[in-house]
């Protein structure tokens, strides 16, 4: 029984990468990339606070960082900084764990578009700061309106297909740990 539930979080974390690699590899995809198009949204990010939100067990910060760090530097975006960005949102996520799994999904999904908001303005910030170019306003506001657009989907996508839920209020791991 142990060692089932003991897998089932590899499988889990297994499963994760490799959606975070297919992500990857679709966005590197040449399709129909003209200039002015509009902006697609950030699947991974919408999954990573979708499964945080969920089971916090399945996604260890290591995990997140090390995925987001290859996003970052296989997409020649600076090194690190959207990784630190992610890791602080999702951590801010993970200490509120016991608070998102009693709120219904409208109230859950203002709190994430939120974050998605705040992570924006610090990456423009920590840009500005440093003088880097950066993409117009626009098309920040744009992307990050996509992917909040896309939160829910990934979350019902997330529960459907790969049967994430959140734990029901006194739900025990395998070592007797209240989840």
């Amino acid at each position: 029984m142990v060692e089932a539930l003991r897998s089932s979080t590899w499988l889990y974390r297994g499963v994760f990468v490799g959606l975070a690699v297919l992500l990857l590899f679709i966005k590197l995809l040449p399709l129909g990339s003209v200039a002015g198009d509009w902006p697609g949204p950030d699947i991974l990010l919408c999954l990573i606070f979708a499964w945080v939100t969920r089971r916090p067990d399945f996604l260890p910060v290591f995990l997140i960082g090390i995925v987001v760090l290859m996003e970052d530097l296989i997409l020649l975006r600076p090194p690190g900084l959207w990784a630190a960005l992610v890791i602080l949102a999702s951590e801010f996520l993970r200490a509120r764990v016991a608070l998102t799994r009693e709120l219904q999904f409208l109230t859950e999904w203002l709190l994430i578009a939120g974050l998605m908001l705040a992570l924006m303005i610090a990456n423009r910030l920590a840009f500005a700061i440093a003088f880097v170019p950066q993409p117009s306003l626009g098309f920040g506001l744009l992307q990050t309106l996509w992917t909040i657009l896309c939160y829910p989907l990934v979350v019902a996508v997330s529960r459907f297909a790969f049967d994430l839920r959140k734990p029901a209020t006194g739900e025990v791991d395998a070592y007797g740990r209240r989840l």
